[in-house]
């Protein structure tokens, strides 16, 4: 359905925006000196969802508006992507979230600097990637694993109601969303899952979300900004895949 350049182009930027949005709304929570400072886990969780709002619909018509490893391979295993495009797509993320995640940066520099010229020392890993709020491996997978269920199953069913809501993505293509009312649909579903299986890990649910940020995180010059936590990196990325897998799997079962 897509050619290759516009699943590049539209994941590319795609993906971009919602790492911006996402690593965004953590920054304002976060840093010192951010009007939004300390505003808590709902403005994250709402932000996110926009994120993907933003994201999805503005890939859509070009990609389909993946945005996330977990949502192609799952929706390769149900029949809906083409083996032969998944690596496409996950190079496409990867690169926008890279991208993203340095914009982020860019827009807060001057409160990634004052944190330092003040001489607060501010960790920052987790304005760019994920954390367990209690480091048991085999748990914080277990809750990746379910919170990617969360996403991708019900997002390929959403796949089938191609007759309901406000018609077509804009371009013609929907993709995997069925309607463009559904790009709405599964930006408050990201909502939901951040505030009610979030609290765990702080819900990854997408491998290039996490690993594209945390490589920004190891890279950039940010000043007393602490580990970037490697350790812990494959979980994000493990978790999901594998409930893409199971949700891919699920769906095949029932249709």
């Amino acid at each position: 359905m897509y050619s290759n350049g516009d699943i590049v182009v539209g994941e590319v930027i795609g993906t971009a925006i919602l790492i911006l949005f996402g690593a965004g709304v953590c920054a304002a929570v976060t840093l010192h000196y951010s009007k939004a400072k300390n505003a808590g886990w709902v403005v994250i969780a709402f932000g996110w969802g926009m994120a993907v709002l933003a994201g999805a619909y503005t890939a859509a018509p070009l990609s389909g508006g993946h945005l996330n490893p977990a949502v192609t391979l799952g929706s390769a295993v149900a029949g809906g992507t083409e083996w032969s495009k998944v690596p496409l797509y996950i190079l496409a993320q990867m690169v926008g979230a890279v991208i993203g995640a340095v914009l982020a940066w860019a827009l807060y520099y001057a409160q990634f600097a004052a944190n330092a010229e003040q001489g607060k020392a501010q960790p920052t890993l987790g304005i760019f990637s994920t954390a367990p709020e209690i480091r048991k491996p085999a748990a914080n997978l277990v809750t990746e694993v379910i919170a990617t269920i969360g996403l991708v199953l019900p997002l390929l069913f959403f796949g089938q109601n191609k007759g309901i809501g406000i018609g077509p993505v804009p371009g013609g293509q929907a993709g995997i969303y069925g309607s463009g009312i559904n790009v709405l649909l599964v930006a408050l579903l990201v909502v939901g899952i951040g505030l009610s299986l979030g609290g765990p890990t702080g819900y990854a649910i997408n491998p290039a979300r996490d690993l594209g940020p945390r490589l920004v995180h190891a890279l950039l010059p940010i000043p007393n900004k602490g580990s970037s936590d490697w350790s812990y990196s494959w979980i994000p990325v493990a978790g999901p895949l594998i409930g893409a897998v199971l949700s891919g799997l699920v769906y095949n079962a029932a249709f």
